[in-house]
This record gives C-alpha cells, structure tokens and sequence, in this order.
C-alpha cells in the first residue's frame, strides 16, 4: 500500500512540476475536447490566441537584449563576423539537404497519385478548406530587393511586425556601436543584461500559461476540420512525417555525432520548445524557450542570440523539406509531369525564396502559391493543402526548432566554446 502510495505521489509530483508533461496534457485534453465537443474548441480559440500574443510581446525585447550584450560584451567584430559565417554555412548545407530529402520522398512514394485527379475548375478540397484558391500574394523578391528589405527603416516597425531578420541586423548594428564606446556604454551593457535576464523570467511566467493555449490551440483545430480531415490525404502526411522523422533522427542525429554531442540529451534540453512547436505550429511561440534551454545546455549567450534568431529566417529545415515536397506533391495530382531539370529549378527557387520566411503559421503557404505560379502549376493545388495544413504546420515547425538548436550547439562547438561540463549536468536534471 505505502509502495503504491508513493509511485503515485512521484507521479503526481512529476506531473505537477514538469511543464512538458503538463503540455502533453493539455495536448490530449484538446484533442478529446475538440473531437467530443466541437463548438466548445471553436469557442476558446480566444484562448491559444492570447498565449501567441503574449509570446511574441516577449521576442523583441529578448533579441535585442541579448543580441546586444553578446556583441558589445565580447567587443570583437572579427568573431561576430566569424560566427556569423560559420552559422550561414551550416544553415546552406543543412536546408539544402531538407529540399533535397523532401524531392526524393515524394518522387519514390508519389502521394499526389492516390487522391483523384480533380478539374481545374471545380476542384474538391479537402474537408474545412475553401474550393478556390488562396488569395496569397507569392514572395516573389529579387535577390537585391532581398537584400534591402532586410535593413529597418525604423526598428519600431520591425519589432511591431515581427519581423526577427530586420531586428537582428539593427542589433548588430547597435551592439557594435555600443562596443566601440568602450568604459562609457558599460552601463548601457549593464542595463541590458538585466533587460535580458528579466525577459527570461517573464517567459517562465508566460510558460505557467503553455498547457491551457495548448489545449485551446488543439481544441480549436480539431473543433473546426474535425479528425476526418486526415481522410484522403493519410499518403501525404504520411510521407511527409516520414522525412521529418528521417531528417531528424537520421541527418540531424549524425551532425551531433560530428560534433561530438549526444542527440538524445540535446533533445531532452529542448523537449519544451519542441512540444510548444508542434502543438502551436509556430517557431516563435518556441523561440524564448529555445533560448533559455540552450543556454542551460551550454551553449554561450552571444552565440544562442545570434545564431537561433539568424536561424528562423536562414534554417527553416521542417519548412523548406515541406514546400519541395508539397510543390511535386500539387503537380503529382494534377498529372503535370515535370522532368528532372524543371524539378532542380524548382528546388533552386526553393532554396532562395524561402529564406526569410517568417516563423509563423501558415508562412510556407505563401511561398508555395509563388513556386507554384512561377512554375504555371493550379493554384488550385494550394487549396487543396489547406484543409490539413495545420496537421503538416505543426511537424514542420518542430523541425525548424530543432534544427536550429541543433545549428546552435554545431555553432557553439565549432568556436570551441560548447560547455561539455555544463552539457553533462544538465542532462541528470
């Protein structure tokens, strides 16, 4: 009796204090809500809504303050310059193989062939989505317009908007023009660094409130496309989780083998931010989380604030494996054949038009209805994905998130100041 007793009190104590644990819970309380009582997930979607919001009221000021006391703190330009280039390396590399694992997965398991070939004109979409086509304007941006359009006008605007690149470049700047003022922008230094350590405890306090947007979140898709929206489409989503899992535990496993850091407890610092991933299906709900877990992990502060914002726009595996695959997937079901030459073009166009991709969802939508039209493909097509892109949303930004912590610790390592120490310890908490 007293054996039992206490099985259930550390169950209950683990319960209570783990905030994954929490998550799942609410996760699977959506899932029943949402399935038993529709109107009632619907009905508290205001609920996921205020959890996002209150997220990304936390991103800007955490960016910039710990952006900026990484730069000015260490004071060397040339190693901003260095890490910078190492990350971009890593991130061409990584999303490049991403494209390349989402193109052969839907050329060998072609899951455009199992669902009926629908006219162009009258096209049935899947259950919960509209019959016509999206009305998304395609990111079609030359690389010059790219490369303007990532410095601020006003970083007032770029903060308002979300936009993490155009943050990112303003805090490079300032944080090299705090560094050149030497003793007199220590205080300013100084100020930051609280700045930063209160944000992180205010993302803990926000994180009190994860289980409850998770379970609106979930309760409000299931409510509103209902669990039959898997019917019809279990081919796509299938291969496509099988290339997530197989870029995850196979490309991703093998970069920490490299690196010489265990996979298994990297992904157990960063359990948190992954479950907020999935089950929100946006990066940045996740970033603050991933943040503070990297660099409890061991990761350096100046390296975690630059190389994981850097990331959202430049690294985006989960993303850009999903929009190869789902632009082939579009031609597959409207019998449009595409030779090997058309499909490299397209993973090309690919590769440059989804960098800078918000991490937000619904993001990759965009950028799909612009590969789709520069390739004469039915627009029609991306409707067709609509109906379960919140199933597909949700395994693609998990993987952006893990990718980029990944990115972090190759980073961090390759500088040669990953703390293994630090690593160790935190893996027995």
């Amino acid at each position: 009796m007293s054996l039992w007793y206490k099985i259930g009190a550390i169950m209950k104590k683990s319960l209570l204090h783990s905030l994954t644990a929490q998550i799942l819970l609410g996760l699977v309380a959506g899932i029943f809500l949402g399935w038993l009582r529709p109107d009632w997930g619907v009905a508290i979607k205001p609920v996921a809504d205020i959890f996002l919001r209150m997220i990304k009221m936390i991103i800007a000021p955490l960016i910039f303050s710990t952006l900026v006391i990484g730069i000015a703190g260490a004071g060397d330009f040339r190693k901003v310059g260095r890490i910078g280039l190492k990350a971009m390396i890593y991130f061409e590399v990584a999303t490049t193989i991403a494209l390349v694992i989402g193109l052969v997965t839907v050329n060998v398991f072609k899951p455009g062939e199992s669902i009926s070939k629908p006219a162009q004109s009258s096209i049935q979409a899947a259950p919960g989505a509209s019959t016509t086509a999206p009305s998304i304007t395609p990111a079609q941006h030359s690389g010059k317009e790219f490369i303007v359009n990532i410095f601020p006008t006003s970083v007032v605007d770029a903060m308002a908007r979300g936009d993490i690149l155009q943050l990112v470049i303003f805090s490079l700047f300032f944080g090299m023009g705090l560094a050149a003022l030497g003793e007199k922008g220590k205080p300013l230094v100084s100020v930051l660094n609280a700045l930063a350590e209160t944000m992180f405890k205010f993302t803990n306090l926000v994180m009190r409130f994860a289980p409850f947007g998770v379970l609106a979140a979930i309760a409000a898709t299931i409510g509103s496309k209902g669990l039959g929206v898997l019917k019809g489409y279990a081919s796509l989503v299938a291969c496509f989780y099988g290339a997530l899992v197989f870029f995850v535990f196979g490309v991703l496993f093998l970069v920490c083998v490299i690196i010489r850091v265990p996979f298994l407890r990297l992904f157990k610092a960063i359990r948190e931010p992954f479950t907020i991933a999935f089950t929100t299906a946006s990066s940045e709900a996740a970033l603050p989380t991933a943040m503070e877990s990297m660099e409890q992990f061991g990761c350096p502060r100046d390296i975690v604030g630059f190389v994981l914002p850097t990331g959202y726009s430049f690294n985006l595996d989960g993303a850009t494996l999903y929009l190869s695959l789902a632009s082939i997937f579009v031609a597959q079901v409207f019998g449009v054949p595409l030779d090997i030459k058309t499909q490299l073009a397209m993973m090309l166009t690919l590769m440059l038009t989804s960098k800078g991709v918000a991490g937000v969802p619904r993001a990759s939508l965009v950028i799909l209805a612009g590969t789709v039209s520069t390739f004469n493909l039915p627009m029609e097509g991306v409707a067709l994905l609509l109906g379960i892109d919140q199933i597909l949303d949700m395994g693609r930004t998990a993987t952006n998130v893990t990718g980029n912590c990944v990115a972090t610790a190759v980073v961090a390592r390759w500088e040669g100041v990953l703390d293994d120490e630090k690593m160790a310890s935190n893996s027995t908490n």
